[in-house]
Order: C-alpha cells, then sequence, then structure tokens
C-alpha cells in the first residue's frame, strides 16, 4: 500500500488502477492535442467542454439574479453564452473555474460505478437545461445528444462499468481544457474578449495575471478530485460491480 498521507490513506489495486487510467488519459490527451489533424479526434469532448464552459456562466447567472437568452457552440471550438444581469464578478471567472470544477467532480465519481451512474444523471439534467438555452443552437444540440447517448448506451454494457471510464475521461479532459484554454488564450497568446480581460478591466490586474490563479485553482480542483476519490471509494472491481447491480440496474 502506498501511503497518501499521516492519516494512512492508502491506494489498493482498483484504485491504482484508476490512477493509471488518469495518467493515461492525461498522456493521450496532451499527444493528440497537439498532432495535426489527429487532434480532431477529440473535437466532440472538446464541443462537450466548452458546453460546460458556457453552463457554467448560465448557472451562476441565475443563481445572481441574472437571466440567461441562450447559449451556442461554435465550430471553432468557441462558445457565448448571452445573459443579463448577474454578479459579474461570479459569472465571468464561472466559465472557467465552473468547467474544472465539473471537471474534478466527475474525475471523483470517475472511481466508483454507482457514483458515475449518479454523475451520468445529474449531467443529464445539467445537458436538458443546456438545451432549453441553446434550443436554435443546432451544433450544441447535436453535440449534448451524442453525449447523452454515450452515457446511456453505457449504462447498458457490463452493469455500466464502462461509464465509470467514460466519465472518467471527460472528467479529466475538462479538467485539462480548462488549464490549458487559460494558458493559450492569457498566458501563451493576449486574447483581447476573454473573460479574464473583461474581468481585469472591471475588477483591476491583468488578465494574464487572472489566467494564472485561475488556471492553480483548476488544477487545484483535479487534485482534490483525485485525493477525495481515493478516500472516498475504496471498495475493489468486485464490490463496485456487486454495488452498481443494486442501484439502478441494467443488466
Amino acid at each position: 500500500m502506498a501511503r497518501l498521507s499521516a492519516r494512512g490513506l492508502s491506494v489498493n489495486h482498483t484504485q491504482s488502477i484508476t490512477l493509471g487510467i488518469i495518467v493515461l488519459y492525461v498522456a493521450v490527451i496532451g499527444i493528440l492535442w497537439n498532432i495535426p489533424y489527429v487532434k480532431y479526434s477529440l473535437w466532440p469532448f472538446k464541443m462537450l467542454v466548452i458546453a460546460f464552459h458556457e453552463f457554467g456562466h448560465a448557472i451562476t447567472a441565475c443563481c445572481t439574479g441574472g437571466r440567461v437568452k441562450s447559449i451556442s457552440l461554435d465550430p471553432r471550438e468557441g462558445g457565448v453564452t448571452h445573459m443579463v444581469g448577474g454578479i459579474s464578478a461570479i459569472t465571468l471567472p464561472a466559465g472557467y473555474l465552473g468547467s474544472s470544477l465539473i471537471g474534478a467532480l466527475l474525475i471523483f465519481c470517475g472511481f466508483d460505478i454507482v457514483a458515475s451512474k449518479v454523475a451520468s444523471i445529474v449531467l443529464g439534467v445539467c445537458f436538458l437545461l443546456t438545451l432549453w438555452w441553446a434550443r436554435k443552437d443546432w451544433l450544441t444540440i447535436i453535440t449534448i445528444l451524442l453525449a447523452v447517448g454515450l452515457l446511456v448506451g453505457c449504462w447498458f454494457i457490463a452493469h455500466a462499468e464502462p461509464l465509470k471510464y467514460v466519465v472518467l475521461f471527460i472528467g479529466v479532459m475538462s479538467s485539462l481544457y480548462s488549464v490549458w484554454d487559460i494558458c493559450d488564450d492569457l498566458i501563451l497568446r493576449k486574447v483581447n474578449e476573454s473573460d479574464a480581460s473583461v474581468f481585469a478591466q472591471r475588477y483591476g490586474g491583468s488578465s494574464q495575471c487572472w489566467g494564472v490563479i485561475w488556471s492553480i485553482i483548476s488544477l487545484v480542483f483535479m487534485i482534490g478530485g483525485i485525493i477525495a476519490g481515493l478516500a472516498a471509494f475504496p471498495e475493489s472491481a468486485t464490490q463496485q460491480e456487486d454495488d452498481s447491480k443494486k442501484f439502478i440496474p441494467t443488466r
């Protein structure tokens, strides 16, 4: 057993496999991201993560007294949320930090089959809300429907065991994409109309500074999701399968 802390948090065989898969996902995503043409294989997942980004803007706008007019995804891997009102100090960083938080929660759930089932249900609800806001944007609708179809299909394979790895992949992708998008837009090249640049104009500082801060927070979220998953789900693969058979069984 490898000790993670003085409190004795340990990693069992099943968790070691999950950690190995996370490392594999990070490596594969990092490689595919930078290979011309091949990188388009990640496009559907990038669109999905951008949907998380826009959902972060939308849900915080609603929670702070604003109103969402529409959400749309752009084929060039961009997105926009048209909203009125809300507290901009919260809604502006909620895109980047919201998608990274969702990624961390999905990584956490990806350590367990039943938790992945719960995560897929919550994702379904979020997708329905996004569909409502994006009801005139066919790219957004198709992307989300394909994602829902993938999640539903995994429920009916080997007592939803593949769902665990799909949720884990989406979580890693969301966490990495959030950090990469911040670095790409704000640190490697300056984008004048980014969320951070608008935040800097309204509340001070530079967009690069806020980009670094938001990137660090995103990485902390990801690491926190991994540690929480190790602490919360020590069950073996066999135990997880038995638990899955009892929670909304599908096969």
